[in-house]
């Protein structure tokens, strides 16, 4: 396994390529028609969707999740002009697909969570063509994860849930490296195998194909430019390519004065690469790629020359009623959160993810650990070759990720054979000839770096005396599992009176200030133990988002964010843990100093205030009567954390509001405030896009929130059942329990949007608070 990556130069699609490589989505104008509860289709029962969509839209608690057969079809017009082809590219579809075109069966795809591609050329019809997709989620033992549903740790839901492309290029052009399956090549594979001197040399692996029967000159011309004026342009030497072949050709890249990519300063360059036969353009791709190095070092890791400390979560891609049916920009939203939280680092639990969200982990500046398929669970011959396949797949969609630095290629939570670990790593080194950091929660030796949850060690030391050579560990779960299961870190004499459901990280938002606040607390002394392990390179904590589970009839909640992304008290701590000095590169993103009073001041609430900040100190004030003035306060559960909380002590509760400033050098360079709540007297409303606006031409999802308030004051005891309505606006429509139920102040249902053309007006209402209206506008 190689550990040490000299210096990588990677890419990703983002338009279509001009007059000779056309890429259009194919989301839009499909009828569907699922089976029913007798397991039969009626195919006279079509609705008309559009793309990401998920097989059936389940509770917002999945109890019986849908399995069984469902069909997608749609008929399009296809002119192809002579050498062109005609593909058909599928991110994803859970988790057969059995795809006809015209009636005749083209291919059978099997898997979930990784791309695959039809070639559509040899049955095409001149006007109207008919694609039909045969889609099938049941359990099947031999298809990764391939454990059955109902013991299962997530959800895996349904229907061609991600997005699909059609691609229309010339005869000879560039292949798909998926499509190609070819080890170690197919599609483009770019590194920069030498950087000196602030001067970053690249060599590019373009694998080109030549369906025709003639054979062809050929050429690579590649550009990279930063958008600032900086270009360079070279052309490789002319390779002849007989008729009906393939071959991969090199060619060169370099940049001077190269910006390197890192999750602070998240440099991307546009690249471009053209394919000549005769020195006619036949093929162009224009992508974005980014430069950046990285190592595991006896002391640590590095990224781009300098040590690096991994501060993290794990992620599931999950949406409440429409599970995996994210839009891009959806999935763009949790990143940017994610980024907002103050982590630099994800892990995509427990499967490959979607590309719109790695599309944004490049763009934001989120290293991440891409995951194979699976947990707890080891199937025959088959299984496992389905799952060598799969790692093969995932490494050639995601070897060009600039934010991809570890591959955890093996299975979570599984035992494996020491010859099976040997054979995924094998893998890895022939898909990853340039590079690679491969990670196991087994301590096998054929891996790079070791992946345990915190769990899997025993309290009160967990990892942190762990000596293995100089092998590190990046803790991949923590600060849930040991608090539910396992009653860790509760031998303080302070948490003695705790219930069992009061002690664990497994918190509702409605469980109330006393429950949220000790989530945070068990993150914070998880987070605080993990730094103390010399080996340690990082942490991830479990998790982001609460998600559904197939073997259990509730919600997992231990995210610092609900299913609905409405943070937590733990999410404020985590974005205190944030340096205050790095300026985000991304406007969307929040910079400096942050503050959070994790408390409703409240007759109920807690005396003890505790504020999560990253600033020097913080006075509070309680109608305007200082309480005190305060550093953070230092103990055992916070002196290894860079911005340990600050708690106050309140004599008593006196309704009004509290207030924290919060102090750097001498100055004030945060404020917060929380205002007693009164009786229920009203309503606001908001529609939370996270600074991505709603997409103008695509399926988009968005949460619409109505915030049960008193004199404008959020009321974060309410449970008022509240009414949307949409009253104005085309193809747009709401999703979700209606009328629902608000849960700590906050109701919440999901807007789609299918093309975001005209005004779009919302209406919350609630017999005893009257109405609302929300009014979107689409950006001009």
């Amino acid at each position: 396994m190689r550990k040490v990556l000299i210096a990588s130069f990677v890419f990703v699609v983002v338009s279509a390529f001009g007059q000779v490589r056309k890429v259009t989505s194919f989301n839009n104008d499909w009828e569907f028609c699922r089976a029913n509860e007798k397991d039969s289709l009626n195919l006279q029962q079509w609705e008309k969707v559009s793309l990401p969509h998920t097989a059936r839209l389940e509770s917002k608690v999945v109890v019986s999740q849908f399995q069984g057969d469902c069909v997608y079809r749609k008929s399009f017009v296809c002119q192809l002009k002579k050498d062109e082809k005609a593909f058909l590219h599928f991110e994803g579809v859970m988790m057969t697909a059995a795809v006809y075109l015209n009636g005749t069966w083209m291919s059978t795809h099997e898997g979930g969570y990784l791309p695959f591609t039809i070639d559509l050329t040899s049955e095409l019809k001149r006007g109207k063509n008919v694609i039909e997709v045969r889609v099938n989620n049941e359990d099947h033992p031999q298809i990764p994860p391939g454990k059955p549903l109902k013991d299962l740790d997530f959800n895996y839901y349904g229907g061609i849930y991600r997005n699909v492309k059609l691609i229309i290029t010339n005869a000879i052009h560039i292949t798909d490296a998926v499509h190609e399956n070819v080890p170690g090549s197919g599609g483009v594979f770019v590194n920069f195998n030498s950087f000196q001197a602030s001067t970053a040399k690249a060599k590019v692996l373009v694998h080109v194909k030549n369906e025709t029967s003639r054979s062809a000159n050929i050429k690579i011309e590649t550009m990279i430019e930063d958008g600032n004026g900086y270009s360079y342009r070279t052309i490789s030497a002319t390779k002849e390519l007989a008729a009906f072949s393939s071959h991969q050709i090199e060619s060169h890249a370099i940049v001077h004065q190269a910006e390197l990519w890192s999750p602070s300063h998240p440099f991307l360059y546009d690249l471009t690469i053209r394919v000549y036969k005769d020195n006619k353009l036949v093929d162009e791709q224009h992508q974005k790629v980014g430069i950046r190095f990285f190592e595991l070092k006896a002391d640590g890791f590095y990224l781009n020359g300098s040590k690096y400390e991994l501060s993290g979560t794990n992620r599931h891609q999950e949406y409440p009623y429409v599970g995996y049916a994210l839009s891009d920009n959806a999935n763009w939203r949790d990143a940017v959160m994610i980024k907002n939280a103050g982590f630099n680092f994800v892990r995509l639990s427990h499967y490959p993810q979607s590309e719109s969200f790695l599309d944004a982990c490049d763009e934001l500046g989120l290293i991440v650990m891409d995951c194979l398929p699976g947990w707890q669970f080891m199937g025959d011959s088959t299984f496992q070759s389905n799952v060598k396949q799969n790692l093969r797949d995932m490494i050639r969609r995601d070897r060009n990720r600039t934010c991809v630095l570890f591959w955890e290629n093996s299975l979570n939570e599984t035992w494996m054979e020491p010859s099976f670990t040997k054979e995924l790593n094998a893998i890895l080194d022939q898909e990853m000839p340039f590079y690679s950091i491969s990670c196991s929660w087994i301590d096998d030796p054929s891996y790079d770096l070791f992946i345990p949850a915190r769990q899997h060690a025993k309290a009160p030391v967990y990892w942190n005396s762990y000596q293995n050579g100089t092998k590190h560990i990046l803790v991949a779960e923590y600060g849930d599992w040991e608090y539910y299961a396992q009653n860790a870190g509760f031998q303080q004499s302070t948490f003695s009176d705790l219930k069992e459901e009061e002690r664990t990280s497994r918190q509702l938002r409605s469980d109330g200030e006393k429950r949220l606040l000790q989530q945070a607390f068990n993150f914070q002394e998880a987070s605080n133990s993990n730094h103390q392990g010399n080996q340690i390179i990082g942490e991830a904590n479990w998790l982001m988002f609460d998600y559904n589970r197939g073997y259990s009839p509730d919600l997992e909640s231990s995210g610092i964010a609900d299913i609905f992304r409405i943070p937590k008290f733990s999410y404020d701590f985590y974005r205190s843990q944030f340096s205050p000095l790095i300026t985000q590169f991304d406007p969307r993103l929040k910079s400096g100093y942050s503050l959070g009073i994790a408390n409703y001041w409240t007759p109920e609430s807690p005396l003890d205030v505790t504020v999560f900040s990253n600033v020097e100190e913080v006075e509070l004030y309680v109608n305007d009567s200082l309480i005190g003035r305060q550093k953070p306060t230092m103990n055992s559960f916070s002196d290894h954390l860079k911005h340990p909380p600050f708690h106050f002590q309140v004599s008593k509760f006196v309704p009004g509001k509290l207030r924290a400033v919060g102090y750097a050098n001498n100055h004030e360079v945060a404020f917060r405030q929380v205002f007693t709540p009164g009786i229920p007297n009203g309503l606001n409303m908001d529609v939370v896009t996270e600074g991505i606006p709603i997409s103008l031409d695509q399926m988009d999802i968005v949460f619409v929130r109505a915030f049960v308030t008193s004199d404008e004051i959020l009321v974060p005891t309410a449970e008022e059942e509240i009414s949307f309505k949409i009253i104005k606006g085309n193809k747009a429509a709401l999703i979700g329990e209606n009328p629902v139920k608000s849960e700590a102040g906050i109701a919440s249902i999901l807007l789609k949007t299918e093309g975001f053309y005209d005004e779009i007006q919302i209406e919350a209402s609630s017999p005893k608070l009257g109405k609302m209206v929300f009014i979107l506008a689409p950006e001009k």
